[in-house]
């Protein structure tokens, strides 16, 4: 009985100390989703119209045949897809290399974290010009090689516009991931490796059956991490290409900031919001959902 009573004092004492975090969370998130719903409930667009229209679920009848949504959708997930590949190639790459002893290591790591700590505004407008087809650095590289006659027009066709704009966020966010890489690594005993060794592994199998499953959990984590803020990337695209040409580069946040601050039809754009939170919390559930499956699998393993 009396542990009974202390079970309950300690649960008591840890929503307590809880409770204020959990109340900032609701203010932050719970409070801003939920206003964008009950908005996406009613049609207003101030250069038509003062009043809002009740119209239920019709803002969200009208998304289903909105083929700019879905083409901001798709070029979303190319740009977050290929985004994410290869930061977590590259990362992976850069976190093996800072997990090694060598001179000047920490002089390494803090120039590795640099990109992420630019701004992104900054950033895009530095790589806007190094892609400019006329006085870009990667044109004027290119026609010294011998590779190109004339400069090419990066940011004014639809692929190479998309290829630049995941450059771009590639060089700035892949150190984000390797800093948590690296994390993971340096978590996990030495005496694995070693005794792996000893067993006649390679380098390549030590990498394969001891490092990529007890770094899996951050895997998960950064992947997470970098789904999140590129499927709502906005400042990146909104300074290197404005979505175009073409709607090429449109991502859909610079959608829903179209829709919302250039032609004020705010309860549909409310309704994107709500319906882009749902694929968010969707991919989020998933992803818990493996991370459990494999922290339970190392952990029958180990």
């Amino acid at each position: 009985m009396a542990q009974s009573n202390m079970r309950k004092r300690q649960q008591l004492t840890g929503w307590v100390l809880v409770l204020p975090a959990v109340l900032v969370l609701l203010l932050v998130y719970a409070y801003p989703i939920g206003r964008a719903f009950w908005l996406s409930l009613f049609t207003q667009n101030l250069g038509t119209q003062l009043e809002p229209v009740a119209t239920g679920l019709g803002n969200y009848a009208r998304i289903w045949g909105d083929g700019a949504f879905w083409n901001s959708i798709w070029n979303t997930t190319v740009f977050t897809v290929i985004a994410l590949t290869l930061e977590l190639i590259l990362g992976m790459a850069i976190a093996l290399v800072l997990n090694r002893s060598f001179r000047g290591r920490g002089v390494v790591r803090t120039i590795a974290i640099l990109p992420w700590a630019l701004p992104t505004a900054i950033m895009a407008l530095a790589w806007t010009w190094i892609f400019n087809d006329q006085y870009g650095v990667v044109n004027d590289i290119l026609m010294r090689l011998g590779l190109i006659d004339s400069g090419i027009n990066w940011l004014g066709d639809p692929t190479l516009a998309m290829i630049s704009v995941i450059t771009a966020d590639v060089w700035k966010t892949t150190s984000f991931v390797s800093i948590l890489l690296l994390a993971g690594l340096q978590s996990i005993p030495q005496d694995l490796y070693e005794a792996h060794a000893i067993e006649g592994a390679t380098p390549w199998q030590s990498f394969r059956q001891i490092t990529l499953p007890l770094l899996m959990p951050q895997i998960l984590i950064a992947a997470l991490f970098r789904f999140a803020q590129s499927f709502g990337i906005f400042d990146l695209i909104q300074v290197m290409t404005e979505g175009g040409p073409g709607g090429s580069t449109q991502m859909v946040a610079l959608y829903i900031y179209d829709n919302v601050r250039r032609y004020l039809d705010f309860g549909y754009g409310a309704a994107l919001v709500v319906i882009t939170f749902l694929i968010l919390i969707a991919v989020v559930a998933i992803a818990f959902y493996v991370l459990e499956r494999v922290r339970k699998s190392a952990g029958a393993e180990m």
